[in-house]
């Protein structure tokens, strides 16, 4: 079986699926039962000052009979006194000396409240730290949370902080609630961070009762908006992941978190530049056992492929990820329809036809039953028929081979502005 440890910035992890800071590390209970079940870390539920939670406070979003594709909450940082969390970290970690606890830490933006939290999580033994920039309701009204993770120079400064009296490696935790995430992971970098994690949740509204006209969850008749994880924003946290772990400016280790609900999932982000992953909705959703699923797979999927390390697929697929000026303009490919396996149910013709290239033809055979045939000529290679289509197998993405040899638009730019510097003015 594969060597399925990991060093993140110097944090030691039997395997690389970490618990994220939310309800499922809200004690140390909870958190010596994960670490029975088989996960590697946990982030401990994020600590300060003690706060008052409302009821309601979840709320799910199901799609196409899936349940759970989306999870919204409004619950804040721990309700429980620091000194119970720090006492059971202690125990948890006595118990557990081989297994990761991180602290995740959120204060007023002020130097000397840095320095007091911080040296206490430390006392009882942490592995390190969580810095959350992240959290999107209510804390963020205090000036902490996202407020604090959307402003580049209070990252830089209250990462410094923490920085300045940490022992521990310092992870600082990024909101996805930006337009380019990758100047806070930057700002992060100037304030000495030892690595990052990403994403937090994302600002959401998980819907709207038609009965009663309440917002779902509502306190009272009340509501506001929340932090959205879960499947649904997987795609989401992946580029964000990838945007940091390419460019030149960042190079930290990442923790990736963001909709991780199985083995796969977690591959995706290792590949992407994540070094290990935190996991939250998927346990909520299913419990702690999901984990077992997730190592076996893992195991598995690296046997398969002849790798002895799962830290050998850290960040190879990040040189394929670029920019689209950088993509090859003549790459070509087009659908190919297997009659075969067709169920006759006409979607990928319906979808081409009326929302695409209208390259499909529908006939009929001698039998009446209907039949589709793709114009090479005509498609554009967009996928759209191969992902409506709900048989397996039916429809196909072929590489069409191509005498053009490469060309990608910032190569057409550049050839174009020499042609236009060498040609001689109209009329000389």
């Amino acid at each position: 079986m594969a060597d399925l440890r990991i060093n993140l910035a110097g944090i030691q992890s039997p395997n690389p699926f970490w618990l994220a800071s939310a309800p499922p590390t809200n004690s140390g209970y909870q958190v010596q039962r994960a670490f029975e079940a088989g996960w590697g870390g946990a982030v401990w539920k994020t600590l300060g000052d003690p706060i008052l939670n409302v009821s309601s406070r979840f709320a799910a979003v199901s799609f196409n009979g899936q349940k759970v594709a989306g999870f919204n909450n409004i619950e804040l940082i721990t309700d429980r006194p620091l000194e119970i969390n720090l006492k059971e970290i202690y125990e948890t970690k006595k118990r557990f000396p081989n297994h990761a606890i991180i602290a995740s830490l959120m204060v007023e933006p002020k130097q000397e409240k840095w320095h007091e939290i911080v040296k206490r999580v430390e006392d009882v033994g942490v592995d390190g730290l969580e810095l959350n920039f992240g959290c999107p309701h209510e804390m963020a009204e205090r000036g902490m949370g996202a407020a604090s993770g959307q402003v580049p120079e209070l990252v830089e400064k209250q990462t410094y902080w923490a920085k300045e009296m940490a022992k521990t490696p310092v992870i600082v935790k990024l909101t996805p609630n930006i337009t380019d995430i990758t100047v806070t992971a930057e700002a992060a970098v100037r304030g000495g961070a030892d690595a990052i994690s990403m994403i937090n949740t994302i600002n959401s509204l998980a819907g709207v009762d038609l009965n009663t006209w309440n917002t779902i969850p509502h306190v009272g008749g009340k509501g506001a908006h929340g932090g959205y994880c879960g499947p649904a924003v997987k795609p989401i946290a992946l580029n964000m992941v990838g945007e940091c772990a390419r460019s030149p400016h960042i190079n930290l280790p990442i923790s990736g978190v963001g909709g991780i609900s199985n083995w796969q999932d977690a591959a995706e982000f290792l590949l992407m530049g994540a070094t290990g992953v935190q996991v939250c909705t998927a346990a909520m959703h299913h419990g702690f056992r999901i984990v077992e699923d997730m190592i076996d797979g893992l195991n598995n999927y690296l046997d398969e492929k002849g790798i002895t390390s799962v830290m050998d697929i850290v960040g190879q697929s990040v040189p394929k990820y670029s920019d689209w000026g950088n993509l090859d303009l003549n790459y070509k490919v087009v659908a190919e329809i297997n009659n075969d396996k067709c169920i006759h149910c006409n979607k990928c013709y319906i979808a081409c036809e009326d929302t695409s290239h209208q390259a499909i033809d529908l006939y009929h055979d001698a039998s009446g039953l209907s039949q589709l045939k793709i114009r090479e000529e005509d498609c554009v290679g967009c996928n759209l028929c191969s992902i409506v289509c709900p048989e397996e197998g039916a429809i196909t993405m072929k590489e069409v081979k191509n005498t053009l040899p490469s060309m990608t638009w910032n190569e057409r730019q550049e050839m174009l502005k020499v042609l236009n510097t060498t040609a001689e003015p109209i009329g000389k």
